[in-house]
C-alpha cells in the first residue's frame, strides 16, 4: 500500500493531503482511540498492528475479485486525537477529520474501539444523508447508557438510530451472542431491522449462508451502506486480541463469505474496530483484521474495472 502524509492544521481545521494520497480513489486510516472500552483497553495500538499484517497481502491479486489496491489505495497515516479528553470532544475530531477524508476517497478506518463509529457515521450522513448499516458484532452495542455514562463503545448502534444517522430499517447485525437485557439484544430488530446472531449461523458456511446474504441484500437494495466490523464478532479462536471476546462466535471464512457475496452493495465506507494487540497470540487478530480490510476493498475496487 502507498503511504501518504496527512497533517492536520489547527488554525483552518482541515487536513493538507499529500499529493500522491490525493490522486488516490481509496484511503485507509487509522483512528487510535479507546477511551471507551469497558474491559480490556489497548485497541488505540490496532491501526498499525493491522498495517503492518498488511504487508503481505499487498504483492498479489485477490482470489475472488482478482484485484489487487496498489495503485488506488493511499494511507492517511492516524488521526490526531485528543485521548485525554471528553468523548464528546474526541467524536468532534474524529467527524471532522472523517468529513475531509470521505470528501476525496472511499475510506476505511481502522480503530481504536467501537465508540469511534458514531462520528464516523456523522461524517457519513453529511456526505451521504441517512445510510444502511452492516454491524459485524458480538455485541448489540444498543444500550442507553455506558455502565452509568451516558455514551461509550456499547451505547453507538442506540444513538445512530436515535440521531437519525442510519435507517433502522436497513441496519442489520450479525454475529450476536452476548448476554445482555432483551431490550437491548432485540433493539434493532423491534426498530424493523434484521438480526443474525452467531446461534443462527452455527454450521453455516459457503451456500449454506446464501439466503441470509440473499435476505440482506434484498432489504438494503441501492442504499448507501456503511459496513462497521468489529473484530470480536470472531470466535477467541480466530480473534483473541480484543477488549472483549466472547466464546462462540463466527469463523473467519464466515464473515469473509459475507464480505465477498455482499460486495456488490453500494457501499460508501467501512471501519474495522476493537483490535486489540497486547491480548493477540501469533498476530491471529490482526492478520484476520487485514484479511477481512483487504477483501473489503478488493470488491470495491472490482466494481470500478470496466
Amino acid at each position: 500500500m502507498s503511504m501518504g502524509q496527512f497533517a492536520y492544521a489547527n488554525n483552518s481545521n482541515r487536513f493538507l493531503a499529500s499529493e500522491a494520497l490525493q490522486r488516490q480513489p481509496f484511503a485507509i486510516t487509522g483512528v487510535p482511540f479507546d477511551g471507551a472500552v469497558t474491559n480490556r483497553p489497548g485497541a488505540r495500538f490496532g491501526p498499525q498492528e493491522i498495517r503492518r499484517a498488511s504487508l503481505m497481502l499487498c504483492d498479489g491479486l485477490h482470489p475472488v475479485f482478482n484485484v489487487s489496491p496498489l495503485g488506488l489505495l493511499g494511507d492517511a497515516g492516524d488521526m490526531l486525537l485528543p485521548n485525554a479528553s471528553p468523548l464528546a470532544e474526541v467524536r468532534q475530531h474524529i467527524e471532522l477529520q472523517a468529513t475531509a477524508l470521505m470528501a476525496a476517497h472511499h475510506c476505511v478506518f481502522l480503530g481504536g474501539d467501537h465508540s469511534v463509529t458514531l462520528a464516523l457515521l456523522r461524517a457519513a450522513k453529511a456526505r451521504h444523508g441517512i445510510v444502511a448499516l452492516i454491524h459485524f458484532d458480538a455485541h448489540c452495542d444498543t444500550w442507553t447508557d455506558h455502565f452509568g455514562e451516558p455514551s461509550g463503545h456499547g451505547t453507538w448502534t442506540y444513538e445512530a438510530i436515535a440521531q437519525g444517522l442510519v435507517s433502522p430499517q436497513h441496519t442489520v447485525q450479525i454475529g450476536l451472542r452476548s448476554g445482555g437485557a432483551r431490550e437491548a439484544r432485540d433493539y434493532v430488530a423491534d426498530q424493523g431491522g434484521l438480526i443474525f446472531t452467531a446461534r443462527q449461523l452455527r454450521g453455516l458456511d459457503g451456500v449454506g449462508l446464501q439466503p441470509i446474504v440473499d435476505q440482506i441484500t434484498k432489504r438494503i437494495g441501492a442504499m448507501p451502506v456503511y459496513l462497521t466490523l468489529d473484530i470480536d464478532c470472531l470466535d477467541p479462536a480466530f480473534a483473541p486480541g480484543t477488549g472483549t471476546p466472547e466464546p462462540g462466535g463466527m469463523s473467519s471464512t464466515q464473515v469473509l463469505t459475507f464480505l465477498e457475496e455482499l460486495a456488490a452493495l453500494n457501499f460508501i465506507g467501512m471501519d474495522c474496530v476493537e483490535v486489540a494487540p497486547a491480548y493477540d497470540h501469533a498476530e491471529l487478530t490482526s492478520n484476520a483484521a487485514a484479511t477481512l480490510v483487504w477483501t473489503y476493498l478488493c470488491g470495491q475496487i472490482a466494481k470500478r474495472a470496466p
